[in-house]
């Protein structure tokens, strides 16, 4: 093998990821695309500091670095989360120890329509089922109410609070972690209380 044949083999492959529709959404793979729409609706401080790794401000560049670096066979999933065909947000998963932690952000126009709760579950039912998690994970900053209400409507139960480091504040900041397993999501389901995706 040649140096050059050693690096190519070295090199993360791309994994294959699916679509996941649920009723209004779909959930895919970023395009280069999206850069545009997803840098202008992700430079708004009021998203970058609710998030761990978003930067503020966020412009194209951002945008395409995150395109070209996603889901780039490392195990971390990523979707952007589409509304009639255009993106308004992303939610995706990065498997750590012990599970995956879910994440998710929405433009602020999108707030408050029941999208995140809508694209988180899609994600669940992917993690549980196709992919074999038993656990997954996630956080929200204890001053965003309405993320927390996300991950409770899916079913996550609160585990205590931790500090974590935020980008876009370049700080650390106090956070409500939440854990979810395999049995109680397939509970839930089986209770009527979370939709099935289509």
């Amino acid at each position: 093998m040649t140096l050059s044949e050693d690096a190519v083999a070295q090199t993360p492959r791309p994994q294959s990821v699916p679509v996941l529709k649920t009723e209004r959404l779909t959930l895919r793979v970023p395009r280069r695309a999206d850069a545009r729409i997803i840098a202008k609706l992700a430079n708004d401080c009021r998203i970058a500091e609710n998030t761990s790794r978003i930067p503020h401000p966020y412009g194209i560049g951002d945008a395409e670095q995150f395109i070209a670096a996603v889901n780039a066979g490392d195990g971390e999933i990523c979707f952007v989360v589409t509304l009639d065909g255009a993106p308004i947000g992303a939610c995706g998963l990065d498997p750590r120890q012990g599970g995956a932690e879910i994440g998710y952000w929405l433009g602020v126009a999108y707030w408050g329509c029941g999208f995140a709760t809508e694209a988180a579950r899609a994600v669940i039912d992917h993690a549980f089922g196709d992919l074999g998690y038993d656990t997954l994970q996630s956080g929200a900053r204890v001053s965003n109410p309405a993320s927390r209400r996300v991950l409770e409507k899916c079913g996550f139960q609160w585990t205590g609070v931790r500090l974590c480091r935020i980008r876009a504040i370049n700080s650390a900041a106090p956070v409500d972690r939440f854990r979810l397993d395999r049995g109680l999501w397939a509970s839930l389901k089986s209770w009527g209380r979370v939709k099935r995706v289509a």
